[in-house]
């Protein structure tokens, strides 16, 4: 039998998070996605333990000042990406107010350290987010591409192509055809 999922990964994260820290009794804030305020000292062989249970799930924690400068950014854009209300602005803009450094800045600085452009970054989170939507909604292709702030579902498509070797209908297909399969057995 094959069921399929839909989750939330910043939910998922932040869980994670939540039950660790308080598994190993520390006192805190989450002040936002990523970010975690620790209001007391905390014996170094506890933090030690507490780190490593969340490396088990792919969660790191950053202490570079740029990695976690670059590590803002990326979660600012997943923010703008999966909230309807922030479609519209313009990334260039809402990073460098959100993150209080000039644009040009934050750019530069993404590119030395992840080799790859924040535009390009955005474009491959906004597929993903495309696929995800695919997958788990009844969403046609327009109005995914609505959602994703494309001008059209030609330009969705050629992204999508771009980065994925198909296009969104080639995916959808294959996404229907596993699940009539997966009915059938």
């Amino acid at each position: 039998m094959k069921i399929f999922i839909k989750f939330d990964f910043n939910a998922v994260c932040r869980k994670v998070l939540e039950d660790k820290l308080i598994k190993h009794h520390i006192k805190h804030r989450i002040l936002g996605f990523g970010e975690v305020e620790i209001l007391e000292k905390i014996d170094t062989a506890n933090f030690a333990e507490f780190a490593n249970e969340l490396k088990e799930y792919g969660i790191d924690i950053i202490e570079n000042q740029k990695t976690i400068l670059v590590q803002k950014i990326k979660d600012t854009i997943i923010e703008m990406i999966h909230n309807p209300e922030l479609v519209n602005v313009k990334s260039s803009v809402y990073l460098a107010e959100k993150l209080s450094h000039s644009y040009g800045y934050l750019s530069n600085l993404f590119s030395d350290v992840t080799y790859t452009s924040i535009e390009n970054y955005i474009i491959l989170q906004k597929i993903e987010h495309a696929k995800q939507l695919i997958v788990s909604s009844d969403l046609s292709l327009t109005e995914i591409a609505f959602q994703l702030n494309y001008s059209s579902v030609a330009h969705l498509s050629t992204q999508f192509k771009n980065v994925t070797g198909i296009t969104p209908s080639a995916f959808q297909r294959i996404i229907t055809k596993r699940r009539e399969i997966a009915n059938k057995k």
